[in-house]
């Protein structure tokens, strides 16, 4: 089956297609809700958090364009991943420096923790407004409307800082590594 002739079975309401598109982009998903939700929750919370976004598409797959069925469900995986951490009020400090050994390679978390450094350092030194937008964004994982509304901003505003904010972190990050 075509992702095409998929998508036209599911918008028909076709189980097989949903299966279809389980099948295909399950890992993709899990990879998206996990880069979110990092170690805050187990394999259980990924695999209920990307059964949400499937779910989503069954029931909106009317709204989905062909062209568009991929990003459409990194889109989702996202919201439900900071949707579910919000539910469960985890927050992590970017005050915190918190080595966590698991088995895994010293070395790789000693690198790990290097890059969340310098990227902390990066965000604290950004201009207060810029910080309080990023921060909220994506450490709080608050809606743009949210934000710009609370900040007294447009939501364009919003927009163009946390592009420009990227662009000068992914700079400032270069220059040092």
């Amino acid at each position: 089956m075509t992702e095409a002739t998929a998508l036209l079975r599911l918008q028909q309401g076709k189980e097989d297609a949903l299966v279809w598109f389980i099948n295909k982009y399950t890992a993709y998903v899990c990879t998206v809700i996990r880069y979110i939700i990092g170690t805050s929750m187990t394999e259980e919370d990924v695999e209920e958090t990307a059964s949400d976004v499937f779910l989503a598409l069954w029931e909106q797959a009317d709204r989905v364009a062909l062209s568009t069925v991929r990003p459409w469900l990194g889109g989702v995986a996202r919201n439900k991943a900071r949707q579910k951490l919000r539910e469960r009020g985890l927050t992590l400090s970017l005050d915190e420096d918190i080595l966590v050994v698991d088995g895994t390679d010293l070395e790789e978390d000693l690198a790990r923790e290097e890059r969340d450094r310098l990227v902390r350092a990066a965000v604290l030194a950004m201009e207060p407004t810029d910080r309080a937008i990023f921060l909220r964004y994506y450490y709080h994982c608050q809606p743009i409307a949210l934000i710009a509304r609370e900040l007294k901003l447009p939501v364009s505003t919003v927009k163009s800082r946390l592009r420009r904010g990227r662009e000068k972190l992914r700079a400032k990050l270069e220059n040092i590594v």
